[in-house]
């Protein structure tokens, strides 16, 4: 968390406010996230202006004129725009560790309790790690019911483990995973390999109905994350199986059962999910 919805609605809400604006500084004040910021970051960004606003899987991509700026927000993080007016953006509190100055005088502020985060400038995004070995959008139309079909193929992982993991499938977290497989009727330990040709079709189209309609509704809140804007999610309030252990499936009323998958915290009803 957050997940690929929230990291979309972060991406469609900034993007409007900050692609034209040219990048006056950055004000850097805990370097210490997942990886060390740069001391040069101010320096490598300013007076670049920024043309574009991509998302590839969880990382938000600014993309500058000689390179791109990557922002993860790990699993706590928010990246919030202040504008300059009718007033000045506020002062900073205790985890908002970098501020990206803007030319029009307001700020995007990077939030990290954590520190699980990420704010990286690369010349050449193509082939940094990060983003190099991803693996496909799930909203892109090459996702499909045969492309699961086939990469499933003598992957003896569970089903659930295999479409949390980046470098098949990108961005579907713990919540989403857990949603899309109550949908389309797959229990999270099938194993991969063991996946039909109608359940992989099933579960594309689950995949993709989910997340487009957490984005729909500015993704899931669960206990810190807001948008580029400050205003939370409401996709929690459509949940069907996460964070519903012991209580009645919405469907069929059978207790939603709770364990542990890959040390993640699995919810699926055992009626409703017989396969």
């Amino acid at each position: 968390m957050p997940e690929l919805p929230e990291v979309e609605t972060i991406r469609r809400g900034l993007g409007p406010i900050s692609i034209g604006q040219r990048v006056l500084g950055v004000c850097v004040r805990e370097p210490r996230l997942r990886w060390p910021v740069s001391t040069d970051l101010s320096t490598q960004l300013a007076d670049q202006t920024i043309h574009r606003l991509d998302r590839r899987g969880k990382y938000l991509l600014f993309r500058l004129d000689h390179g791109t700026l990557i922002v993860h927000l790990g699993m706590s993080g928010t990246l919030r725009h202040f504008s300059a007016t009718p007033l000045p953006p506020p002062l900073p509190t205790k985890h908002d560790h970098l501020d990206i100055q803007l030319g029009d005088g307001g700020v995007l502020r990077f939030n990290d309790p954590r520190r699980f985060g990420a704010v990286l400038y690369t010349p050449e995004p193509q082939t940094h790690p990060l983003l190099s070995r991803l693996g496909i959008e799930p909203l892109d139309a090459p996702f499909s019911g045969e492309y699961l079909y086939q990469i499933t193929r003598n992957r003896r992982v569970t089903i659930k483990t295999f479409i949390m993991d980046a470098h098949q499938v990108v961005g579907i977290g713990n919540i989403y995973a857990n949603e899309a497989l109550f949908r389309a009727g797959i229990r999270p330990q099938r194993l991969a390999k063991k996946l039909s040709h109608p359940q992989a079709e099933k579960l594309t189209t689950a995949i993709q109905a989910v997340l487009t309609e957490a984005i729909a509704t500015g993704g899931s809140t669960l206990r810190d994350y807001v948008d580029g804007f400050g205003q939370p999610g409401w996709f929690q309030q459509s949940y069907f199986v996460y964070g519903r252990g012991g209580a009645a499936c919405r469907v069929c009323g059978t207790p939603i059962k709770l364990s542990r998958t890959s040390g993640r915290a699995t919810t699926w009803c055992p009626y409703c999910q017989k396969r």
